[in-house]
């Protein structure tokens, strides 16, 4: 059984490049995950994401500062 955090559509997370480079993909809910967006983002570009009825998971390649509602993370990259 999936864990789950109650209703999480409609919450924002703010990522910050820390490198060139940064990929951000987006992954579809539903019986299959699929990529549907990415975007690419330079040292000190700032890309505030949402959780949709659409968009259930995030991936984050590179290095970046994560802000949510629950804390921030730095990766470890």
């Amino acid at each position: 059984m999936p864990v789950t955090f109650g209703d999480t559509s409609g919450e924002y997370v703010v990522i910050k490049a820390l490198e060139n480079g940064v990929t951000i993909i987006g992954l579809t809910r539903g019986k299959d995950t699929k990529f549907h967006h990415s975007e690419k983002l330079d040292k000190g570009e700032i890309m505030i994401a949402q959780f949709t009825e659409h968009t259930s998971a995030i991936k984050i390649r590179g290095k970046v500062e994560l802000l949510t509602r629950h804390g921030s993370i730095l990766t470890d990259v």
